[in-house]
């Protein structure tokens, strides 16, 4: 099988142009935020509700792709709700309003992840797979990388003008759109479970194999611990005091991130999934030291920007393809059950440091994330080792 063809690219560039959109955004929205009255811990709340939102909905719609054997319709939708919500954010700043359109964006990532994921899955072999989502995530990326700049070069010739950078970053999320309607399926073969409410998703975990049990507990705990990167902006923010530094830097951050993912994807799958994945727990926990101690150097925040790349890179698409090749069968499921818990998880984190940051410091927020890292390294070299 030809490691990527036709399927994975499309797939890839349509991650590729929706990430233009949404990261021509992501990094000026705490900023945003904090201009029309948002404090640390409410912006806290905003990015775990709207990871919640997410969260509830990535099981249901991975099983209902199952269910019904099809990928597309939910991928499709997906990433036009989340093309719909760009503008929305320009009409109100009301706080009920903002929470409301940050929510319609994570219901559309809700919708189109676990299929997307799947039909990834489905257009791979286990000998091949890590460096098919590690291609996705490189175009994903790279998207995220252009982002910025777009973002960047706008407020450089506009500055303040955030409301009118929500609605150019409408264009490049409706191309995404646009790109799904190259892609075509066969019928994916019928789910195992049997149909039920919104959260029968969960009983995938009754028929999980034991490897998939080992290691997901596990994530899970990590991910408690690993909160929105838009506290890793606001860090920046607060040492730099400037936007285009942060921007710069978060540019940086997806540059590397897009540039590792392929090469390390395929480092995962010459040497095994489990062993990149620890790798890249090590570089989360000297990142997020570095983040919890470094008071005034912009040269020790790059630094931490460039681990954190190629963190993201050894983790993100290595972890999916591990879980993807646990399942036989009830992919969009598996998987949709892993990217709920995942979401779920952020909320906890997000609140969490906004908690640790508002009413002590950073040093706590990051700290505590270093401390649960280390016990999951702890953990997965104990479970390799047996």
């Amino acid at each position: 099988m030809k490691i990527i063809n036709r399927t994975v690219l499309v797939l890839s560039l349509v991650s590729m142009f929706a990430d233009v959109a949404s990261e021509m955004l992501y990094p000026i929205i705490p900023v945003y935020l904090r201009q029309i009255g948002f404090s640390v811990f409410a912006i806290g709340v905003l990015e775990g509700v709207a990871g919640f939102t997410a969260g509830l909905t990535k099981g249901y719609f991975g099983k209902w792709s199952d269910e019904i054997g099809r990928r597309l319709p939910f991928v499709r939708s997906g990433y036009f709700l989340s093309a719909l919500s760009k503008p929305m954010m320009a009409f109100f700043t009301l706080p009920l309003w903002v929470f409301f359109t940050r929510c319609v964006d994570r219901l559309g990532k809700g919708l189109r992840t676990a299929p997307r994921d799947a039909l990834l899955a489905d257009n791979s072999t286990e000998a091949t797979r890590a460096r098919v989502f590690g291609f996705h995530r490189s175009l994903d990326t790279l998207g995220a990388a252009i982002g910025p700049c777009l973002a960047l070069a706008f407020l450089w010739r506009w500055p303040g003008q955030y409301t009118w950078l929500f609605w150019v970053a409408f264009i490049p999320g409706m191309l995404s759109v646009a790109l799904t309607f190259l892609l075509h399926e066969k019928r994916s073969p019928s789910a195992t479970l049997r149909r039920g409410g919104f959260f029968s998703f969960f009983g995938y975990w009754k028929i999980a194999t034991p490897q998939y049990k080992r290691i997901v507990p596990a994530l899970f705990l990590f991910l408690m611990f690993n909160s929105s990167d838009v506290f890793l902006l606001l860090k920046t923010r607060e040492v730099s005091g400037s936007d285009t530094t942060t921007i710069t830097a978060y540019i940086f951050y997806n540059m590397v991130f897009a540039g590792a993912s392929y090469p390390l994807g395929a480092l995962a799958d010459r040497l095994g999934k489990r062993n990149v994945l620890i790798g890249g727990l090590f570089l989360f926990a000297i990142v997020y030291t570095l983040f919890a101690c470094v008071q005034q150097s912009i040269s020790l925040l790059f630094l931490g920007f460039l681990l954190y790349g190629l963190y993201a890179a050894a983790t993100e698409g290595v972890a999916k393809a591990w879980i993807a090749g646990q399942a036989h069968t009830d992919r969009a499921t598996a998987i949709g059950f892993y990217t709920s818990g995942e979401s779920l998880c952020t909320l906890f984190a997000s609140l969490l440091t906004g908690f640790l940051w508002t009413h002590f410091n950073p040093f706590f927020a990051f700290g505590a994330s270093v401390l649960a890292t280390l016990l999951v390294i702890v953990y997965l070299l104990i479970i390799k080792s047996k």
